[in-house]
């Protein structure tokens, strides 16, 4: 393939993802896939060359997010204090739960378990080194785990998912609630 070719393959590539990130978070993953490429500029034959399927589609889209969660607790960890990193990531974590919850549970009856623990694995890997780091600070219980952290985190976001004008303040709330629980206790003052 010429390697203009290669360069408008890979533009329309992206403008699908970008387009069906747009559609996917407006009407779910049930999002029209004709609509999809017409927001992308492109015809259907396009879509369906990079994204033979729905859960191609789907699965390109939730891999392009968990790369997106994941580089914001590389960059959280290398620019924030341990403990603001971590507060920091887990609400992008919840906001990242509640906008894919629709679209991990349609890419479960379609796509292959590898990309779903492939996605856990990374998250939770993400989810370990802000922990981690928060741990060797001092600022967060050594006796926690990443997986109990992600559990957490999702709770809330399931709490919050849903109409309401106050989700955010809520999901704040709990979120404060639980960072109580997660931070080392104060000396004199017993874990529980």
């Amino acid at each position: 393939m010429p390697p203009t070719q290669r360069t408008d393959a890979r533009r329309n590539r992206e403008r699908l993802l970008a387009a069906a990130q747009e559609a996917f978070a407006e009407a779910g993953a049930e999002a029209s896939l004709n609509d999809i490429a017409r927001r992308a500029g492109v015809g259907p034959g396009t879509l369906y060359r990079h994204f033979p399927t729905r859960a191609a589609l789907l699965a390109a889209v939730l891999e392009e997010r968990v790369e997106r969660l994941c580089a914001r607790a590389d960059e959280l960890t290398a620019t924030h204090p341990a403990d603001q990193a971590l507060a920091e990531w887990l609400r992008a974590f919840i906001a990242h739960a509640r906008t894919n919850h629709g679209l991990g549970g349609a890419l479960l009856l379609e796509a292959s378990d590898t990309l779903d623990a492939d996605c856990h694995r990374r998250i939770e890997d993400a989810a370990a080194a802000v922990l981690t780091r928060a741990q060797r600070n001092g600022t967060a219980r050594p006796d926690l785990a990443a997986d109990d952290l992600l559990q957490l985190a999702l709770g809330i976001a399931l709490a919050t998912t849903g109409p309401g004008p106050d989700r955010e303040a809520r999901a704040d709330r709990l979120l404060a609630l639980a960072l109580d629980g997660v931070h080392t206790p104060a000396p004199g003052r017993a874990a529980t």
